[in-house]
C-alpha cells in the first residue's frame, strides 16, 4: 500500500503546505560549459535570447540542444515548482512540484524560435501527463518557459498546429504546459552536461514519429 501511495503522490503536484520546505542558498553547480566552455549561468549575451524546455530527463534533452547550431549555451535545472533551491533528491519525491528542465541560450539569427519548438515537439510525447516513457513523475512533465510575448506566441500556435497534426493521427491531446519562465534552480554539477561526461548513459529521449508544421508568424493589421 505504501507503494502504491508513493507511485501515486509523485503523479500530483504538491500544495503549498504539501510541497518541501527547500533552503535559502543556492546548490553548488558547474561554472562552466562541459562541452564548449561558457559560462553556464552568465547573463543572456546581448542579441541572443532564453528559453526553457521540460521533456522528461534532463540529459538527453539537455544534449539534444546543445548540439544544434545557434545555441550558446545549455544547462540543467529545477523549475516550475514550489520548493526553492531543491536538490535533485527532493525533485524526484514529487514533493517540490519542479520540472526538470533545461536551459537553452540561443541566437535567433542563427536558430529561429520557430526551429527550436518544431525540435522540442518531435522529440518527446507531449500527450502523457506526468510522464514521458517509463519515468514517471511530475518532473517529467513536458513544458515550455517562455522570456518573451513572441517566445510564448509561437509556442501557443505551434502547440496548436501540432495538435491537429497529432489528431489527424489519432493521438491524445497535449498537456504541455506554457507558461512564463518561473525561477530556475540550476542542478548539482553532476547533472550539467551528464551524457557528454557519461556518454552511455541513460537516455529515454523519443518522439512519436509525427512532425511539427512550423507556424507562419502572424501578419501584422493595417
Amino acid at each position: 500500500m505504501f507503494l502504491i501511495d508513493r507511485l501515486t503522490s509523485k503523479m500530483k503536484l504538491p500544495t503549498d503546505d504539501t510541497a518541501m520546505p527547500g533552503r535559502e542558498n543556492a546548490l553548488p553547480t558547474a561554472e562552466n560549459h562541459y562541452v564548449n566552455g561558457r559560462p553556464i549561468a552568465d547573463p543572456v549575451p546581448e542579441g541572443m535570447q532564453e528559453i526553457f524546455f521540460g521533456m522528461g530527463c534532463f540529459w538527453g534533452v539537455e544534449r539534444l540542444f546543445w548540439e544544434q547550431q545557434g545555441v550558446w549555451v545549455t544547462a540543467v535545472g529545477y523549475q516550475s515548482g514550489l520548493t526553492p533551491n531543491p536538490t535533485y533528491n527532493e525533485v524526484c519525491t514529487g514533493l517540490t512540484g519542479h520540472n526538470e528542465t533545461v536551459r537553452v541560450v540561443y541566437d535567433p539569427a542563427e536558430m529561429p524560435t520557430d526551429k527550436l519548438l518544431k525540435l522540442f515537439w518531435e522529440t518527446h510525447d507531449p500527450t502523457q501527463g506526468m510522464r514521458q516513457g517509463n519515468d514517471t513523475g511530475t518532473q517529467y512533465r513536458s513544458g515550455i518557459y517562455t522570456t518573451t510575448a513572441e517566445q510564448k506566441a509561437l509556442a501557443e500556435s505551434s502547440r496548436d498546429a501540432y495538435a491537429g497534426a497529432l489528431q489527424a493521427r489519432g493521438k491524445g491531446e497535449i498537456t504541455t504546459e506554457i507558461v512564463e519562465a518561473p525561477v530556475f534552480y540550476y542542478a548539482e554539477e553532476y547533472h550539467q552536461q551528464y551524457l557528454a561526461k557519461n556518454p552511455q548513459g541513460y537516455c529515454n529521449l523519443g518522439g512519436v514519429g509525427i512532425a511539427c508544421p512550423v507556424p507562419q508568424p502572424a501578419t501584422p493589421a493595417e
